[in-house]
């Protein structure tokens, strides 16, 4: 049979389904608009919301570093306002000031409206040195300020770190990387030993204050010796760091510390970082190290590096863990 037999009407009636001509030429067209919009939709760029995978960014829910798009908005609102680097002269508005310059005029009071007489003090509810206003402190080490964020990124993201990770830091002078821990901690979660007065002093009085963290209660302890009785018996941490302060220690004072915190790390998951290098290890030789390290259950479990996200710059760290409970 021809399709031509459906088609006309003066041949005699078939059985099965007659399709008259306007009902067909209804179907092809539905067809051919169904086509036509299929094919559109798979080639026309998704309007969709997509979010691409991100950094750990731990249980609390908050990003721990940049992504690469993060990266691409800010470099795209550099040139999209035409931003190029200058040198920080005098220009109108803006007095560039040396850190000795700010604090003599700090001190004489130039260009700030203060309080005078008698009743000068009763404003102030935390009263903070000039030098620390001034934020010398922030040039006490070898490196930009800024990399103590990078050195936080590092450590949460290598150890899976949420806001109820107990964490310890072993010298942690002003804060350069504990102040991160601490806003991203829950309260009382950032542990610190530190030795140095002036250090602690600027932790407490500028650092803290200013960055709105008092509420986060650290409990930071001025001692030597390796000392962390203070901070409790029952105390179990996901994370004890050191960053570049075994350096400037005595081997067997470095070893007194690991025999009175091995016991204090969580088994298998918590870990201990050591950053730029582990001479106090190292001094004993390979078999003898391993050793001294597992009589304490410690076990040693690589070296790792970390970039810096503003400046040319890597840093080394080591990596330990307890192997037994």
């Amino acid at each position: 049979m021809t399709m031509m037999a459906f088609f006309s009407s003066s041949s005699p009636p078939q059985k099965g389904v007659v399709v008259t001509v306007p009902v067909l030429v209804l179907a092809v067209s539905v067809a051919a608009l169904t086509l036509f919009f299929l094919a559109s939709s798979l080639s026309a760029p998704c309007s969709c919301s997509f979010t691409p995978p991100s950094p750990f960014s731990g249980d609390g829910g908050e990003r721990v570093s940049a992504t690469a798009e993060d990266i691409d908005w800010v470099r795209d609102q550099i040139r999209g306002n035409g931003l190029h680097m200058q040198d920080n002269v005098l220009r109108k508005g803006i007095n560039p000031r040396t850190r000795a310059q700010q604090l003599q005029d700090l001190i004489q009071y130039k260009g700030i409206s203060h309080y005078d007489g008698p009743d000068s003090d009763n404003h102030t509810a935390l009263p903070c040195p000039g030098e620390l206003l001034v934020e010398e402190h922030h040039s006490n080490y070898g490196e930009p300020w800024a990399g103590g964020r990078d050195v936080f990124e590092f450590l949460a993201e290598s150890t899976n770190l949420s806001p109820n990770s107990q964490v310890l830091e072993i010298g942690c002078g002003t804060l350069r990387v504990g102040l991160h821990f601490i806003r991203y901690l829950a309260p009382s979660r950032f542990h610190c030993l530190e030795r140095d007065e002036l250090s602690l002093m600027a932790a407490l009085r500028y650092e803290l204050p200013s960055q709105g963290l008092l509420h986060k209660r650290p409990v930071i302890v001025r001692g030597e010796s390796m000392d962390f009785t203070r901070f409790g018996d029952a105390v179990s941490y996901d994370l004890i760091y050191a960053s570049a302060v075994f350096l400037h220690m005595p081997d067997n004072l470095v070893w007194t510390g690991l025999e009175r915190l091995a016991g204090k790390l969580k088994p298998f998951v918590g870990r201990i970082y050591v950053s730029h290098n582990i001479k106090f290890c190292s001094r004993l030789g390979g078999e003898q190290c391993t050793k001294r390290l597992s009589d304490l259950g410690l076990e040693y479990l690589g070296k790792k590096t970390h970039d810096s996200l503003l400046f040319n710059h890597y840093e080394i760290w080591f990596e330990f863990r307890r192997s037994r409970a």
